[in-house]
């Protein structure tokens, strides 16, 4: 269970980590600076197990992957969004973040206790005492999302044979 972080539709890359920290490859640095101009307390406020709760086309902008990748090393559990962009939601599962759709995601308040059964297809929200329906991932993207990327997928499969 994780507190969710609430914003609005079209947030884009841009506002997820800015231009000028593009030069940073490292996670964790990436991390210090997420939403650093929207919600300036994100960064230092978040813990390992929340939740980014936001609406329509989440990741919009850019195409970098640094987005989905500072998001990750801040710890949070997923995203979860009305819809996504979609070179946003194909970058965030090469590198391992799980990104669920949630046509109710405007339901979820700042603040409230959620929590997540991918198995049963479920977003619980504690603090409303709601339950909304996910869409379910493919197989493959399981898979992958199971492995901690892209990267570590294929290495499996290179290990296996």
């Amino acid at each position: 269970m994780g507190r969710a972080w609430k914003f609005g539709n079209d947030i884009d890359t841009d506002v997820i980590i800015q231009g000028k920290y593009l030069v940073i490859n490292d996670p964790e640095e990436l991390a210090k600076h997420v939403f650093e101009n929207l919600r300036p307390e994100f960064a230092s406020e978040v813990k390992k197990g929340d939740f980014v709760v936001a609406g329509e086309n989440f990741g919009c902008g850019s195409s970098r992957e640094h987005a989905p990748l500072a998001l990750k090393a801040t710890g949070i559990e997923a995203v979860i969004a009305k819809s996504y962009a979609r070179i946003f939601f194909r970058n965030a599962i090469n590198i391992g973040l799980k990104v669920i759709e949630c046509r109710d995601a405007d339901k979820i308040n700042d603040g409230d206790d959620i929590d997540v059964d991918y198995e049963r297809g479920v977003v619980f929200n504690r603090t409303r005492d709601e339950k909304y329906s996910i869409a379910p991932l493919p197989e493959f993207l399981r898979d992958i999302l199971d492995k901690g990327g892209l990267v570590n997928f294929a290495r499996s499969l290179r290990d296996r044979a």
